[in-house]
């Protein structure tokens, strides 16, 4: 570390230092778990409205939010920071905002927590609930840390990169929120497969914004290996087989209205696809509004058009996903209540 750094660092106020700790966790990511995790409970059918169980979910959803995925964010940040110099060079680390000896603490501060909050969980619901809860916490963990660090750092190639967001934000979730009030449903677990691939499919496209840094690293991310165009089109039918793997999931379900749903919801894709991967930097731009100034906040914005061009389709994809999601979940929880 510099002498500017560690001067940046020093010279902070407590109020601004506890500001920086919270953006390295990066709280804008924690909601992308909150999705699956309340199905997986919907999916259970077995919460009841009791403080008891409002408290347990509280504690999930602390543990999967701002402790595991922070975990997972402030990690990367640490191993990323050369990279981030480049790419993110207002991150709290590069920016000198917060030391490295601070992220090390940050990261570990919160990762004893996720443990200690699983483990007590664990405990409290026991049996083999209890092991499925602490393996799938135990495991997210272990996937956070070895996506970012040395020397595996699954992020340097899309091939282990991908399928560990997957495992860590689509599968997991849902099977920890199923266990933590009931045995593990078998649609549960097909919509955590879902997700699984849904997951996938965003990750390869998230790559967008560092292409350039993830190049000049010798990171082998999707875009860098062939381009934005037939990177648009490997998680444009990865999605829409995600779909229409719903839709046959739905059907055999006995959830006739539910494989309508989805199945208009794959034809709107389709339509937002097909301008995006005509033109991979200005396709889709009647949706850039919503991006601008609405779901950028909760999603991100961009300077790089293919990435910009990925939130747009994010915007519509999410919300059709999300909605069939929620109404299989709430499906499934009436059928086992």
């Amino acid at each position: 570390m510099n002498i500017a750094t560690l001067t940046a660092s020093s010279s902070l106020g407590l109020k601004e230092k506890i500001k920086a700790h919270i953006e390295l966790l990066d709280p804008v990511t924690w909601i992308s778990v909150f999705p699956c995790l309340a199905c997986g409970v919907m999916g259970s059918g077995a919460m009841q409205p009791t403080w008891h169980d409002y408290l347990l979910l509280l504690l999930l959803f602390v543990m999967y939010g701002p402790l595991g995925t922070g975990f997972s964010q402030s990690v990367n940040d640490y191993f990323d920071l050369e990279l981030d110099r480049l790419n993110e060079p207002t991150r709290p680390i590069p920016s000198g905002r917060i030391s490295e000896r601070e992220a090390i603490w940050n990261w570990g501060i919160v990762l004893f927590a996720a443990l200690a909050i699983s483990i007590a969980l664990s405990i409290h619901i026991g049996g083999q609930r209890g092991l499925i809860l602490s393996v799938c916490m135990a495991s997210g963990l272990i996937f956070g840390y070895i996506y970012s660090a040395p020397p595996f750092k699954l992020k340097k190639n899309i091939f282990l990169s991908a399928p560990a967001v997957g495992m860590s934000y689509g599968v997991i979730t849902y099977l920890s929120a199923n266990a933590l009030f009931s045995e593990i449903r078998p649609e549960v677990v097909w919509l955590a497969v879902l997700n699984f691939f849904m997951a996938i499919s965003l990750i390869i496209m998230n790559d967008f914004k560092s292409e350039k840094g993830d190049a000049e690293s010798g990171m082998k991310s999707l875009t860098v290996l062939v381009g934005s165009r037939y990177t648009f089109l490997t998680a444009f039918i990865i999605i829409d087989l995600v779909f229409a793997g719903f839709a046959i999931l739905a059907w055999q379900w006995g959830f006739h209205l539910l494989m309508y749903m989805i199945l208009v919801s794959l034809v709107v894709n389709i339509l937002v696809q097909i301008p995006i991967y005509r033109d991979p930097r200005t396709g889709a731009s009647f949706m850039q509004g919503a991006v601008s100034d609405g779901f950028g906040n909760a999603i991100g914005k961009s300077e790089v058009h293919e990435h910009n061009a990925f939130l747009r389709f994010q915007v519509i994809n999410n919300i059709l996903f999300l909605i069939n999601q929620f109404v299989a979940a709430g499906m499934i929880g009436m059928k086992y209540m």
